[in-house]
């Protein structure tokens, strides 16, 4: 019995990653749709570079979510792909009915945290299955996020 796949990974090791990763596509989604949601339902002083800066926002997270999905067929998984699925998995809540900017920039801040705590995790996991694709993409969306999360935290204060 072939115990690794066809990029030479453990298949234990990568199906415990695409469990991980499915769960973190899954929190991406989410966080994608509270932007978007954000986006749309913005009001008062701030609307106009909010709105600009939620676009933004959900775009990269959209890049994201293709990448994660593309990274789990990859080591040889299969993508989570509907909503409710989502919803059961991901690790970030809906949020509705948000119009004021500093309650959306805080729904984000928390979210963000929440990505990043996984992506340390899956980090983690992906060197300790020798998984350099997956650790590296993870150690990039760290490395972006952080800075999003200043600068996000710097115009809330």
């Amino acid at each position: 019995m072939n115990t690794t796949n066809s990029i030479g990974l453990d298949n234990q090791k990568s199906q415990a990653l695409v469990t991980s990763l499915n769960t973190l596509l899954s929190s991406y989604q989410i966080q994608y749709m509270n932007a978007r949601g954000f986006h749309w339902n913005i009001k008062g002083r701030n609307f106009f570079e909010l709105h600009l800066k939620f676009e933004e926002i959900y775009n990269l997270l959209l890049e994201k979510v293709d990448e994660i999905a593309e990274r789990i067929l990859t080591i040889e998984g299969k993508p989570l792909h509907a909503f409710s699925d989502y919803l059961e998995a991901s690790k970030i809540t809906e949020a509705k009915n948000i119009s004021d900017g500093t309650e959306a920039l805080n729904n984000l801040l928390n979210g963000y945290k929440t990505l990043i705590a996984m992506q340390r995790e899956i980090l983690e996991q992906a060197g300790d299955a020798q998984d350099e694709g997956s650790a590296a993409l993870m150690s990039d969306y760290i490395k972006e996020q952080e800075k999003l999360v200043w600068m996000l935290k710097a115009y809330l204060n």
